[in-house]
């Protein structure tokens, strides 16, 4: 029996793939964003942590299909955040503070900015 080729290119499926588990509350609880398969690498995933496209992070895990592993990749990520807002002195939210705080294994010397509202 012959064997045809696959139509899925392997290129495309050899990369580290990034997923967000996030709360949703009391009601919803926690669930894995659904995400377009493009925005699943980290620089995305950071891009859309920092500008409030997931606003309770609990948990990220990263995986490779082809390679066959799967890792918990929170504190990375977590790190990765924390130095990411003291080299652009982005605005973190609250609860980004919180994953952030939780999370990190290095410690950073630098306040994160906290977004003030209703201030006049």
């Amino acid at each position: 029996m012959r064997s045809s080729p696959s139509i899925v290119p392997a290129d495309r499926l050899d990369r580290d793939v990034y997923v967000v588990l996030e709360d949703f509350g009391a009601r919803a609880s926690c669930a894995w964003r659904e995400t377009a398969e493009a925005d699943t690498d980290l620089e995305i995933i950071l891009q859309n942590l920092l500008s409030g496209q997931y606003v309770y992070p609990v948990r990220i895990v990263s995986f490779n299909a082809v390679e066959g592993w799967a890792r918990d990749a929170t504190s990375d990520v977590a790190d990765a955040l924390a130095q990411r807002a003291a080299d652009t002195n982005a605005e973190v939210s609250s609860a980004l503070q919180a994953f952030i705080a939780a999370n990190a294994t290095r410690r950073f010397d630098m306040q994160l900015a906290l977004p003030l509202r209703g201030v006049a």
